[in-house]
């Protein structure tokens, strides 16, 4: 039985009520039909907007109508002829988990009131002491409630910015299909995706603009999923991907492929045409589980790290290999935060040789892992994993003040000695990190060191993401007083246009030049054209890896300024340098 109770408060035939009507639709599941023209006559008193009325006598019949035409909220009695107690609540709650239950009830029983409402009611009114102001004002509370816990938990399982399931939602579900998997004998695919270079997009747009292409990026991943797939974002840049039912990696793959050319279109920021490159990890789970929703998420991760490390843009199939290295990685980065805890690094510095007069002009500062087990371990096995982790940026500060103090402390014992030059590298991360000239200006205070005797190198492939800010990073380094040196000279693919667009003082001939300086007259060419065309910018050369007098000898005929290699010197620490650099004892 249906009834319409309209703001006039008069009954009218239920088909009069319009759709555009703001009625609530009230399904009251009453075995006694004095009761529910009880209700029906109270919420006619207190109608503003107007109510929808449904009555059923039994439970399964107003099951039968909520899954046929729904409701907002439900009048229900506890002692009903096919289901009793608070089995009545259980059974509504499997077919309308977000549907407001209010028990009207004959047994003043606070216990009964309390289970009641843990089962996942939302009030507890007792037949004979329900006015119909209490009645309304129940049901009004009761949708509130039921739309903020709605809300609430949406909100809990979903990212607030692009609308997408989180985590915990994305794990929950990729659990439900690992089961279903076991019992099907499907595969199931996870793909992780990290969009390469998206700090750039936030530090020379701003965050709103990266909060927009985020947006962007969630809305073509979900138009090049299959039906039944779930994306999901799991924070900052990184996105997930769930395809059930895939029929191998070649399917999950071509999933992959087609992601990567939704969102290799241009996005549109702000008048600005944006371009993003996707790596894509891939971990296929088999029929035997793999270990569990976290499992194949961390294999889809370790799949991704490897597309990175090829230069991103790219995907990768995990491969048991792939877990191995990310253990070792996780291994590396808990032990570098464990030697920054307890002072285990130090400085070696190799000196710089005028190729002239043989006189020492300057150090390059090279940090080393003084490991308790290990002994002194070289860069090139953790600077790498310090870069990868994020950790190179506390590193680098760390070198950067024990530079410049040693600097500092090498100027006060050589009175009436030429300055020294301390040569630091500078890696990527460094250069982008927005507070490296507010660090170093504020280092070069503390330490006393006199800027002028500093000098940054810079790899060209550590300026080649964003040359814009690298320029202006640069630019405002060389406006402390210090100097700037492009190493590796040679490598990389626009070495020239590096000396046109940054502010170098000198340049760093890479190794493998000099390697084959004696044997290859197209190598000694190549060094030769590199000396001309600094000294005709106005730059100083420092050749690096002299190994030989022959070498030496070649490179000073070429006119090559300075050189650092075995065959002056090794790295050392400082006290070991002392008679080398002149320094006073004491």
């Amino acid at each position: 039985m249906t009834i319409v109770v309209g703001t006039d408060g008069r009954p009218r035939p239920a088909r009069d009520h319009g759709p555009g009507a703001a009625a609530l639709r009230i399904l009251v599941i009453e075995d006694n039909p004095g009761d529910a023209v009880l209700v029906r006559e109270m919420l006619r008193e207190t109608a503003e907007t107007g109510y929808v009325l449904t009555h059923t006598r039994r439970l399964r019949d107003g099951i039968a109508h909520l899954l046929e035409a729904g409701a907002d909220c439900v009048l229900l009695d506890l002692a009903l002829p096919d289901a009793t107690g608070l089995d009545a609540v259980a059974q509504l709650r499997t077919v309308a988990v977000d549907l407001p239950i209010i028990v009207l009830s004959g047994r003043a029983d606070e216990t009964l009131a309390v289970r009641a409402v843990q089962e996942g009611a939302q009030d507890y009114l007792i037949k004979g002491q329900v006015d119909p102001r209490l009645l309304a004002r129940s049901i009004t509370y009761a949708i509130e409630r039921k739309r903020a816990e709605v809300q609430l938990a949406h909100q809990a399982l979903h990212d607030a910015l692009t609308g997408l399931p989180n985590r915990a939602l994305f794990l929950d579900r990729l659990a439900q299909a690992l089961s279903r998997m076991d019992r099907h004998e499907a595969q199931v695919a996870v793909l992780f995706l990290d969009l390469d270079r998206f700090k750039i997009v936030n530090d020379s747009l701003g965050h709103g603009a990266g909060d927009r292409l985020l947006v962007d990026v969630a809305a073509r991943l979900q138009d090049a999923l299959r039906g039944g797939d779930t994306a999901a974002r799991f924070g900052g840049d990184e996105f997930a991907v769930l395809c059930e039912a895939v029929d191998g990696e070649r399917q999950a793959i071509a999933i992959a492929e087609r992601i990567a050319a939704a969102l290799d279109a241009p996005f549109q920021l702000g008048g600005e045409e944006v371009f993003v490159r996707t790596s894509v990890g891939i971990a296929l789970a088999g029929g035997r589980g793999d270990g569990g929703p976290d499992a194949v998420v961390r294999d889809a991760d370790a799949a991704m790290y490897r597309a990175k490390e090829r230069g991103g843009g790219v995907y990768e199939v995990f491969d048991d290999g792939m877990r191995e290295r990310a253990l070792r990685r996780l291994e590396t980065e808990n032990s570098l935060r464990r030697a920054l805890l307890h002072d285990e690094f130090v400085l070696h510095y190799q000196p710089q040789v005028r190729m002239v007069t043989g006189a020492i002009t300057g150090v390059e500062a090279l940090v080393r892992w003084n490991h308790p087990e290990r002994g002194l371990v070289s860069p090139a096995e953790f600077i790498t994993s310090a870069e990868e982790t994020g950790l190179i940026t506390t590193l680098g500060a760390w070198v950067l003040e024990e530079a410049c103090r040693q600097s500092a402390a090498w100027s006060a014992a050589r009175p009436g000695h030429p300055p020294i030059t301390v040569s630091v590298n500078l890696s990527a991360r460094q250069i982008a990190h927005p507070d490296l000239v507010a660090t170093v200006a504020a280092t070069i205070e503390r330490t006393g060191v006199d800027p002028a005797t500093l000098c940054f190198e810079v790899t060209e492939t550590a300026v080649t993401d964003d040359h814009d800010r690298a320029a202006s990073v640069l630019h405002q380094l060389k406006a402390l007083g210090l100097t700037l040196a492009i190493d590796d000279f040679g490598t990389g693919y626009s070495s020239l246009r590096a000396l046109q667009r940054f502010p170098f003082d000198a340049v760093k001939i890479d190794r493998s030049f000099v390697r084959g300086i004696e044997t290859s007259e197209q190598e000694a060419a190549i060094v030769a054209a590199i000396v001309s065309l600094s000294h005709a910018l106005g730059l100083r050369t420092v050749a690096e890896g002299i190994e030989d007098v022959r070498q030496v000898q070649r490179l000073r005929g070429l006119g090559c300024d300075t050189a650092q290699g075995y065959f002056f010197a090794r790295p050392a620490a400082p006290e070991a340098l002392a008679e080398l650099l002149g320094v006073t004892p004491g």
